[in-house]
């Protein structure tokens, strides 16, 4: 949930590096960003819900977090599941590695009730994994991107290989169906789809997860409509087109109107549509 170059106040100085991560990891992680930020004023972002988790490895000063966990000032933390926007806030170095995880990668890789981070961002040592807690100063060892995301790899295949965790596969199914839908699917095919019912799909999911299928779909629709509303610029794929109106992307997303739209956004993101697309220009 956590972006390294979005949603600025005041735009730091920085660079930023994507990393792939080992094939026998790609269920569980989506990517890695290798970051290093300097900025003299105070540089704030607006970290609204998405459909994923976020490991931050640190190789500098911590971070403040303002979120519905309460202001927090971890170095070194993962970020669950979230149905709230959270603030963050730094001034001068950032500096490490952000690790972006599915839901399900995490539970796997963890091996624990998902729920325990939902909203929450605890820092590496509470995780009680050795080699998470020791992974950043192990990072600031190596000279480059390249051998970070290697040790990166290391570390989350020897985890992967230990743990004996993994979700059902009518959980992996569902979320599947979610997130191919951005959340465009009812609760009830989500449960016919598996042979379950709604409310032991409810309790499998969300322990495996850490939202219930219908917070997780709320999440994901309103992902989407977020992406969408954001017009076209150097780094996202256009597709030829321009930037959408929030009546444009309400109707796109299946919301009953324009206020709806903006109902979830102050819901989920704490601001308007208008507000949202001003911090992120």
């Amino acid at each position: 949930m956590f972006c390294c170059h979005a949603g600025l106040v005041e735009a730091p100085v920085g660079e930023y590096v994507r990393g792939h991560p080992h094939p026998a990891l790609a269920e569980h992680v989506l990517g890695y960003t290798g970051y290093r930020e300097r900025s003299a004023a105070p540089v704030r972002r607006r970290q609204a819900p998405t459909g994923s988790c976020t490991l931050i490895l640190s190789l500098g000063p911590p971070i403040r977090l303002h979120g519905p966990a309460g202001p927090t000032v971890p170095v070194s933390f993962l970020a669950g599941m979230h149905d709230a926007a959270v603030i963050t806030e730094f001034t001068g170095v950032q500096h490490g590695v952000q690790v972006d995880l599915t839901p399900l990668g995490v539970f796997t890789l963890l091996g624990r009730p998902m729920p325990e981070l939902t909203n929450r961002a605890p820092h590496v040592d509470e995780l009680e994994v050795p080699e998470l807690a020791t992974l950043p100063a192990r990072l600031a060892e190596e000279p480059g991107w390249p051998r970070r995301f290697s040790r990166v790899d290391e570390a989350l295949l020897r985890r992967l290989d230990a743990s004996r965790a993994r979700p059902d596969p009518e959980v992996a199914w569902a979320w599947d169906r979610l997130v191919g839908t951005a959340g465009a699917i009812g609760i009830q095919q989500l449960a016919d789809g598996t042979g379950w019912s709604r409310r032991h799909l409810l309790n499998r999911f969300r322990t495996q997860v850490g939202l219930a299928p219908k917070p997780a779909a709320r999440v994901l629709r309103f992902q989407r409509a977020a992406e969408l509303l954001l017009p076209p610029g150097p780094d996202r794929r256009s597709g030829g087109r321009a930037a959408r109106s929030v009546a444009d992307v309400a109707a796109t997303c299946g919301y009953a109107d324009h206020a709806h739209l903006v109902r979830e956004f102050r819901t989920l993101a704490g601001c308007t549509p208008t507000a949202y697309l001003a911090e992120r220009s």
